[in-house]
This record gives C-alpha cells, structure tokens and sequence, in this order.
C-alpha cells in the first residue's frame, strides 16, 4: 500500500512539478555556474522538482540506466537464483566483469557488479535471465518508467550503451532519472546494495572470484550520502543521479552530459552546489489546518430527527484526514487552501458521499486532496412524510 500510495505521488508530482522548478531564466545565484548540460534538484520524498536547467530536454543517459536495472532484479527476482552466461552478455565492451559464456552467477553478485561497478557484462545477463531477452527487459523497463510517471524516458539496453531500435533513442531527462532513483531509494533492499562499500564473490562452481568496490564517490564526499549511480559514453558525457539524506530532508540530484574527458570531476561539483542549495534553501513547514465543515442544506430532504423544520441539513467531513502536513518549502513559498464542495444538495443523500474535496496547493502544483463525504444519510420527502409534517404542526399549532 506504501509503495501505491507513492508511485501515485510521483505520477501526480511528474505531471505538475515542472510549473513549480526554478529555470534557467531565474536560476539562483549559487547554481549559475553548472556544468551539467541538464540538471534537476527534487524533494525525494515528493518527486516535486526544486531546481531544474533543461531538465525535461531528452538526452543519453549512459549507466545511470542501470539504476533501473537494478530495481527490476530486486523486485522481480531473488538473488539466489542462478544466472548462466550467454555469448551475447559475455560479448559486452568495457567496463566489464569479464564474465564467459556458460559461466554461471548467484543474480545477487551480478547485481552487486551491476551497481559497484557498472559492469556491462552483468547487465546484460541479469536482463537475459529476468526478462528472457534484452528487448524483453527493455520492455520491462519501460513499462516501469510509465508505472512511476516517467514521460519522456525511453530504454533500449539494460547497461546504458548507447542504442536505439524502433520507438527511438535510448535516452531519458534529469527529471525523469531523478524520479527513477526517487523511487529505488524506498526499496531497502536497492538502499543496502548501492551502499556497500566492498563486495566479494565467485562463480556458482567457485573457479572464479572477484572483489568489487563502489565507485560511488558521494558515499564519502557527504554526510547522508544514500545511493547513486554514475555513467559514461561518448553520446552522454559524464552522468550522474544520486540521492542525500540530511536533517530529515532527502534531496535527488541528476545530471545528464555533466562534461567529457577530462572532466571527470564536474558531475561531483554540481552534485555538492545542488544538494548545498537545497539544505540552506528549503525547510518543512507546516500547511494550514484542516477546517471543521459544519453542514449544509438538503433541498427536498426529510430532516434527521424526523422533526417538522423547514429545511434538511446533513453533516459534511473531511476522509483520511491528517491534522497537519509537512511540506519542503522556500521561504518565499507559500500553501494555500482551497474549498471545493456545494452549498447544498438535493435529496437523497446517502452516508459517505463524497460531494467534494480540500486541496492545498503551492503555486499550481497540487501537494495534496482530501475528500469531503456527507457524515449522515438524508432521505427524500415523499407524500406520506409531508401528510405527516402538515398534520403534526396543524395539531400541535406551528402552522
């Protein structure tokens, strides 16, 4: 339900958190001096956007990829299944594992490969044996990007390699890969993967063994560090897509033809100005209360109590409701509340109608909806209740 409940966020936060990114035409003075080519902050807990510079412009994305790659052999595999090599996989150019053909691998140590370091190899076997072909899993991967509200994401290979085949070039935009990771970093599993600093392992028949490290830098180049992924072709440039945890606030960067040869160290400048931004610059804060309703009037209703008033009313409340939520903000942002429910409604009323909604917004971006239910049943009036009105309040003298 947890998992639903956040990929049904990130949908939503796709759609309309571009509205609410800084651009390039008003970009903040700290971060006028990215090398990234494209580049998005986002509130990671969210999926809204904070800071983006052309981050909806599609590119190649390199071994980035492989983050989604990762999260489909967590969930749809166990990683005591054994993985056999085929001569395609093995075929794979640098970086490699070396793996051969008919070797056979635990999937959990080829994945560590995939993830530590970016191993071409056992990218491939992982998609061969997940998803029967690579198009297979490419096709799974897709459809994953769609799940969690990618819209401009499209995935050929499972390494990264620059490809293309009939729905176009493999490729995605920061936003899109930032909301990739956004979702793998609630997957503890992915989290206890891409943290391990030093893994070790060998082949099923124990001939081959191998010791990997993690070629994630920010691990040690920031407190809160939770994953990340870097990534290189000649196409992409230098990528990244990491992800920090600090002071409860947790914080996505990606960044997408962050210079080439020999400027390796650009992806980890931009990282630092942007993760830097995001701490000194937002802060959780409160939204306004939830408003008690009263209730509001039913036309042509029989009143609750069964009495002779001239008017019905019913009861309205607020569903799921939360007495307060947090929201990462600028101190220039500000929330506001919307009302959007009737004044009256027409008999008959049934108990838990949903007649209308709360919602809170920060400039267009909706952060959260409440449904406003009717909190009792209102009946119609009909002919022998109204004989009953006219007949009770002529003997009791209230006409």
């Amino acid at each position: 339900m947890k998992k639903t409940v956040f990929v049904l966020l990130l949908m939503f936060a796709a759609v309309c958190s571009r509205v609410q990114a800084y651009g390039a035409t008003d970009t903040p003075q700290e971060l006028q001096q990215l090398y990234a080519q494209s580049a998005v902050l986002m509130d990671g807990d969210t999926g809204r956007v904070l800071y983006e510079k052309d981050g909806y412009h599609f590119m190649p994305m390199a071994s980035t990829t492989k983050v989604m790659t990762c999260i489909l052999a967590v969930e749809n595999a166990s990683g005591e299944e054994i993985v056999q090599v085929s001569s395609y996989a093995a075929s794979m150019p640098d970086v490699q594992l070396n793996i051969r053909e008919g070797e056979e691998y635990y999937l959990k140590d080829l994945v560590y490969s995939l993830m530590l370091q970016s191993h071409n190899d056992s990218a491939v076997a992982i998609a061969e044996h997940i998803g029967g072909s690579v198009e297979g899993f490419a096709a799974m991967m897709n459809e994953k990007a769609r799940e969690i509200g990618c819209s401009n994401t499209h995935f050929v290979t499972p390494n990264g390699l620059d490809a293309s085949d009939e729905g176009g070039a493999h490729g995605t935009t920061a936003a899109d890969l930032a909301r990739i990771m956004s979702y793998a970093i609630q997957n503890e599993t992915f989290l206890r993967i891409t943290q391990t600093r030093d893994y070790s392992f060998h082949d099923v028949e124990g001939k081959r063994s191998y010791t990997l490290r993690n070629a994630n830098a920010l691990l040690d180049m920031m407190p809160g560090a939770l994953s990340g992924k870097t990534g290189f072709t000649n196409a992409a440039g230098y990528c990244y897509v990491g992800a920090v945890r600090q002071d409860g606030k947790t914080f996505i960067v990606a960044l997408l033809a962050c210079g080439w040869p020999s400027h390796k160290t650009y992806k980890w400048i931009d990282t630092k100005k942007l993760i830097t931004y995001g701490m000194q610059h937002y802060e959780y804060r409160e939204a306004e209360k939830l408003p008690d309703l009263g209730a509001i009037a039913v036309e042509d209703g029989i009143p609750a109590d069964r009495g002779w008033a001239d008017t019905a009313y019913v009861n309205l409340q607020i569903e799921n409701a939360e007495e307060t939520f947090r929201i990462l903000m600028r101190e220039d942002e500000q929330v506001r509340m919307e009302r959007d429910y009737p004044q009256s409604l027409k008999a008959p009323v049934a108990r838990g109608k949903q007649v209308g909604a709360i919602r809170y917004y920060l400039g267009d971006l909706k952060l959260m909806e409440y449904p406003v239910v009717t909190a009792g049943t209102i009946e119609k009036a009909d002919y022998a209740w109204c004989c009953e009105r006219v007949f009770g309040k002529y003997f009791h003298g209230a006409v």
